[in-house]
């Protein structure tokens, strides 16, 4: 089992071209270095790597004449953003007159399409499918994945590599690298790019902001969940100092649908099903979104990760969870928490992973079948969980 794209998920409906929104072009900002934010680099908040991880790091990236990227699978904001943004740093570095690395990016998904709410971000020409990526990396470097397996077809380029960098920022991680930038504290992976890009020594031009902001929003709820902190906003802020426009990327990312979605999201929420007793008494919503309520409006795999933004809403659930039947007919689950249970302790018992508010995993078997093991799971309270009185308990 693999876990559910982490985070909090977006709406994934079709992107557009990267000159709808400015950053077309690189521009410097000045005081762009991560130290200009406080509390910019990782190695200084609360759970976060030592600071020799982060040299090592920046020092094998430094001396490196080959740098392979990959993200986790089925990518989100957060991963691909992060990416395409430390993968265009690094190209700027060999721009800048510093002896130019050979920079691979790509994510293991086959066939190999990148969502289609995020062919806005800049950089997605740069990307190469999985059979054109280096089989044995000099040097490779991870975003937002929690264990090896999440990199799908480049799992096994992950485990050649001379040196592996993993940057995430899931309580999950495996610590699979050679190298681990893992910070379960920071917000999004892309807080942990945007400290990697400063420590390069490499200025944020609007097109690297904008990956990182999308991740930023993507991981963040478009600033409504509560891994938003004050330095968020402060990273946000700098970022939008590069002249991106806030409001064309929410539009991509989340208020965007063809018109079958509507047939869709109807199909799932008429057979939505609430078991107020079940999550040690805080309550459960469920759904499902089966390949026949996509294929019957040819709708791909991705535009059904929005369902669960609506599911979630319902007040008498601390939990939401949504099953969704991909290609090759297994449940990718969804999973939601209000703050009363930790999801992401059930889903890593299950093969997933995440967070303790949103995780997932991957599952074979009936949706009853599935739903049960997961029910199962739910049903014993984890430490620091809220005791069973009703979907409040715990807000």
């Amino acid at each position: 089992m693999t876990a559910d794209l982490p985070g909090a998920e977006s709406a994934d409906f079709p992107g557009s071209d990267s000159a709808d929104l400015a950053g077309a072009e690189s521009a410097d900002l000045p005081g762009s270095d991560s130290a200009d934010l406080p509390g910019s680099h990782s190695a200084d908040l609360p759970g976060a790597d030592s600071e020799a991880e982060w040299v090592r790091a920046v020092k094998i990236l430094g001396a490196a004449t080959e740098i392979c990227l990959a993200c986790h699978v089925r990518p989100d904001g957060d991963a691909l953003g992060s990416m395409l943004a430390v993968t265009q740093a690094l190209r700027a570095r060999g721009a800048a007159g510093r002896e130019p690395a050979r920079v691979v990016a790509s994510f293991g998904d086959s066939p190999f399409e990148i969502p289609r709410i995020l062919r806005f971000l800049p950089g997605t020409d740069l990307l190469v499918p999985p059979d054109a990526f280096p089989e044995r990396p000099q040097v490779m470097v991870t975003f937002d994945a929690a264990s090896a397996d999440r990199l799908g077809l480049l799992q096994a380029s992950a485990s050649a590599a001379d040196e592996l960098i993993v940057l995430d920022h899931h309580a999950s991680n495996t610590r699979f690298g050679s190298v681990n930038l893992i910070d379960q504290a920071a917000a999004a992976t892309a807080v942990l790019a945007f400290d990697l890009i400063g420590r390069l020594g490499v200025d944020i031009s609007r097109d690297i902001a904008l990956g990182l902001y999308a991740g930023l929003v993507t991981d963040t709820g478009s600033f409504r969940y509560s891994n938003t902190s004050a330095r968020v906003h402060e990273l946000a802020a700098l970022l939008l100092r590069t002249g991106i426009e806030p409001g064309a990327v929410a539009h991509e990312l989340w208020d965007r649908s063809p018109f079958g979605f509507l047939a869709l999201l109807g199909a799932a929420l008429g057979r939505a099903r609430l078991e107020p007793a079940a999550a040690a008494g805080h309550g459960l919503v469920w759904t499902t979104v089966t390949q026949d309520d996509r294929a019957a409006h040819g709708l791909p795999f991705e535009v059904a990760e929005s369902v669960i933004d609506v599911v979630r809403r319902t007040d008498e659930a601390d939990v939401a969870v949504v099953l969704k039947e991909d290609d090759q007919g297994c449940w990718q689950a969804s999973a939601r928490s209000k703050g009363a249970v930790d999801v992401g302790r059930a889903c890593v018992a299950l093969g997933g992973g995440g967070h303790r508010l949103a995780a997932g995993f991957t599952a074979r078997g009936t949706a009853a079948e599935v739903i049960a093991t997961l029910r199962n799971q739910l049903a014993v309270k984890g430490e620091g969980e809220a005791g069973g009185s009703g979907a409040a308990a715990g807000r």
